[in-house]
């Protein structure tokens, strides 16, 4: 006998997790699956060592998920976000501003918190709802959607259905595969270094972001470690020179990055293993299909800029959370109305990541001189400032 669902959920990331424990908390009947099980423990070798920066609009979603008081007691508050600019002849600061959350809110920009910790709070709360049912190594493998509901086939032989499908299952969601919605697809040449280090000068909850060539060297603050100040890092090069850094000895490594992060905090100490990840943009022909909603990967990718990524995904659950209701879930009155609130904001800021990681890139010594002075004039224009901190995060 096949099972029903108000909503499935194909894909149990971070976002497709939010999402269950979101409908889940309002009433809704949710199966969420995922082929691979969430890895939530930091020792472990499979672990995502990344960080998310939750920014302010996406709290009152998780708030609504039950998961802020899960994950409240474990961020780190970003209070500041700094630009730097070590263009020059040598890998040293020359120019270097502030962007203050307080020019624009009484909260910080955001809270940053261990990918691998989102998971397992996610997990946990979900264990909580009798309105979810999350089976961790069961894929989505077969779509057909019909006027009332979506029929979705397994990896283990059986099929549900749902009245909506979220496919929240990546880049290479075979959830819109299944549909037939196309995606454009811009690849930088670049990859991406994640790891954490310690070092002897605090961090003050700023996020400092340092650009010389072949993308930024992000610092995003994390609790202490063992005593020192501790810091995630995200740091963009060159797919080659990516793989070249992750090879090194450790202590070739950390001289390395040394240099690249111009010694603002001092000598750097790897304190986990590097992890690489691809860097591209993407984004989906359309973010609706009959009974289904694209959403997180499965409609948008971006490099790792601004914290955009994972906020963007609560952006697209909040607007399908806003819209869904108990009689229309799933209808084509809800899920056109989907694709019109977040396609045209979708397409802006993947274009503005894009066009910010290239400039981050730049090689040459003039264009990097320019850049310099975009900066510097940005900064000092403070309606300008203004206006691209609330774009950033996502206010008004």
């Amino acid at each position: 006998m096949r099972e029903h669902f108000d909503i499935v959920v194909s894909g149990g990331g971070i976002a497709g997790l939010t999402a269950a424990a979101a409908f889940g908390s309002a009433g809704y009947s949710v199966l969420c699956v995922d082929p691979t099980p969430p890895v939530m423990a930091e020792s472990d070798p499979a672990s995502d060592l990344r960080t998310t920066a939750f920014l302010q609009p996406s709290v009152k979603v998780l708030e609504a998920a039950g998961l802020w008081e899960r994950f409240a007691a474990h961020a780190m508050p970003l209070q500041v976000m700094r630009i730097v600019d070590a263009g020059g002849e040598t890998p040293e600061p020359r120019v270097s501003h502030d962007f203050d959350a307080s020019d624009i809110s009484d909260q910080p920009f955001g809270w940053n918190l261990p990918n691998w910790l989102l998971r397992r709070e996610c997990v946990a709360r979900l264990s909580e709802l009798d309105t979810v049912r999350f089976r961790p190594g069961i894929g989505t493998t077969t779509l057909l959607t019909r006027e009332t509901e979506a029929l979705v086939g397994l990896s283990d032989g059986t099929r549900v259905s749902a009245r909506l499908l979220i496919a929240a299952d990546g880049r290479n969601s075979p959830m819109r595969a299944a549909l037939g919605i196309g995606v454009r697809t811009t690849r930088f040449g670049q990859k991406a270094l994640a790891f954490a280090v310690t070092h002897p000068v605090p961090h003050d909850n700023v996020s400092t972001e340092i650009h010389r060539s072949g993308g930024p060297f992000t610092f995003v603050p994390l609790p202490d470690r063992d005593g020192q100040p501790c810091s995630a890092i995200v740091w963009m090069e060159t797919g080659a020179e990516a793989l070249r850094l992750a090879a090194l000895p450790v202590d070739a490594f950390e001289v390395e990055m040394g240099r690249r992060s111009c010694g603002l905090f001092g000598p750097l100490k790897l304190a986990s293993r590097r992890t690489v990840w691809p860097i591209i943009s993407q984004i989906a022909e359309r973010f609706n299909g009959e009974r289904t909603a694209l959403m997180a990967e499965a409609a948008h990718v971006v490099p790792p800029i601004g914290a955009q990524g994972l906020n963007m995904s609560l952006a697209d659950l909040t607007a399908l959370m806003d819209l869904a209701t108990p009689d229309g879930l799933g209808n084509p009155v809800m899920l056109h109305a989907y694709h019109r609130k977040r396609y045209p904001d979708v397409a802006l800021r993947v274009a503005g990541v894009g066009m910010l990681n290239r400039a981050s890139m730049i090689t040459a010594r003039p264009l990097r001189d320019a850049r310099a002075t975009m900066l510097n004039a940005l900064y000092s224009t403070a309606p300008v400032r203004r206006a691209l901190m609330q774009m950033g995060i996502g206010v008004r």
